[in-house]
């Protein structure tokens, strides 16, 4: 609020440390001040609030965002304190025997990281280090990248880059990812516990992200891990309310018919109407064979161009993805544009709009504006040109979520369902079900997630049952 008093009334607002004290041991609370200390703040945060509700009101018609504030945000305000407040159950038994075995795991991939060091111990949490093994005593390259100061640069790009130079490399970021998972999760998930509760209660943010995606702060949930084996340890801990089962429901391929319904392409559409398998409908079109005749290998490839694709992935960024030659995914890209050409027409006019405009929309008029788009530095502008294809297709995902988590609450309302919303990590949702309530909670979740708004393609939502996170998806 004082930020944008000076932004838009031009007034600076007296500031709580001015009555209460800097942050620290000897900050004061409110109730300590005598009540001729505390009017004068009182009345102007209210007047403020008054004055910036005039000026922000106009601007929500302005932007044409009072259908998203009014209909999508604000309705979700009541649904995200209520699975904020319903916290999720943790089984600690199961962390702290997570926690043993990756600690084991830690230990041994260490001593197999000094025997490639070629027996020199050092501390593998420390960048200078590590650069100084990889590139001064084991010359994994040449010339590898600098800091200013002259100290190596190790961070996870880099090392991912160099994954296939050396064996060493692959077993520090293992090491790595290890311990970010046991400082992060497992050692630090049951740390958070409610006493009262006996839960974890995440936060959710409304307004950080830029595409207007929900994210979860403290701890935040949203980061797990889903596909590989450790991040799955830390998933079977969730577990549901006594008496209960965990549910998951997710969309399925969702920024693919977003994308099929905003770029209008005819084949992309028709797939997904067929009911096909989209990654093997792509594969047989770009490698012109029958749908029958697609192997893993190309439907594969066809599923990383699918989703390459909507990030404005390079040639280059393809062939280092698959591992294939830049020959051949040159003709992937090529191929995929032949398949879908009104997808390309889509990407040129979102890049096109967005220089004109300075800003993208989603199907729910949410801007994500791209100040850089009109950039004289290729990088920077690059980047924004593929936040301009795919802020639209990121951002209308997360609005349509939105509108179902709305749609399901008022459901469970209605219905009197005790089922409990706990968790949104990007397109799933969560919940702890009572066994009685199994077959009309699916009904509901599903039904809601799949009306949440009318496409050229239908909205699927895929869904599983389990005692915990990872049975259930």
């Amino acid at each position: 609020m004082d930020y944008l008093a000076e932004i838009y009334l031009n007034y600076q607002t007296i500031h709580i440390d001015e009555l209460i004290g800097p942050k620290g041991k000897s900050q004061k609370s409110m109730r300590e001040l005598p009540p001729e200390d505390v009017y004068l703040y009182a009345c102007e945060d209210a007047d403020i609030t008054l004055k910036l509700k005039n000026i922000l009101e106009k601007k929500l018609k302005e932007n044409d965002a009072e259908k998203l504030f009014y209909e999508i945000e604000m309705p979700l305000i009541p649904v995200l304190v209520e699975i904020e407040s319903n916290g999720v159950r943790l089984d600690t038994n199961a962390l702290k025997q997570s926690s043993l075995q990756f600690t084991e795991q830690l230990i041994a991939i260490e001593k197999e990281i000094y025997e490639l060091a070629e027996g020199i111990e050092f501390n593998i949490a420390s960048p200078k280090q590590v650069g100084e093994i990889l590139f001064d005593k084991l010359k994994i390259i040449q010339k590898a990248k600098k800091t200013k100061t002259g100290q190596y640069v190790t961070s996870e790009d880099v090392l991912e880059s160099l994954r296939h130079k050396h064996q060493i490399v692959e077993k520090i970021l293992e090491y790595r990812g290890l311990k970010k998972l046991l400082n992060t999760y497992i050692d630090a998930l049951p740390l958070l516990i409610n006493p009262q509760t006996g839960k974890v209660h995440t936060s959710f943010n409304q307004t950080i992200t830029a595409t207007g995606r929900l994210s979860s702060s403290n701890p935040n949930l949203q980061n797990i891990p889903i596909r590989d084996e450790n991040g799955k340890e830390i998933r079977k801990a969730f577990i549901p309310d006594d008496g209960c089962l965990f549910f998951s429901a997710d969309y399925s391929q969702i920024e693919l018919r977003i994308m099929a319904h905003l770029s209008e392409d005819k084949n992309m559409i028709d797939a997904f109407l067929s009911g096909h398998d989209i990654h093997a409908a792509t594969a047989a079109k770009i490698y012109k064979v029958d749908i029958n005749e697609v192997d893993s290998n190309m439907r594969r490839k066809a599923k990383t161009a699918n989703f390459g694709i909507i990030y404005g992935i390079s040639v280059f960024g393809l062939a280092e993805r698959l591992s294939i030659d830049r020959k051949e995914a040159k003709e992937l890209i090529d191929g995929y544009f032949e398949t879908y050409p009104q997808v390309k027409i889509y990407m040129e006019k979102s890049i096109e709009s967005a220089r004109e405009k300075g800003y993208v929309e989603t199907i729910f008029n949410r801007k994500r504006f791209l100040p850089d788009i009109n950039s004289r530095n290729a990088v920077v502008r690059g980047y924004a040109e593929r936040n301009a294809i795919n802020a639209p297709i990121q951002g209308s995902a997360a609005d349509i979520i939105k509108v179902a988590m709305a749609r399901i609450y008022n459901r469970f309302e209605k219905e009197k369902i005790s089922a409990k919303m706990i968790l949104q990590v990007h397109d799933e949702l969560n919940f702890s079900v009572p066994r009685k309530e199994k077959e009309i909670v699916q009904q509901i979740v599903i039904e809601e997630m799949e009306n949440a708004y009318k496409m050229h393609v239908p909205l699927k939502a895929d869904c599983g049952w389990g005692n915990n996170w990872l049975e259930a998806h």
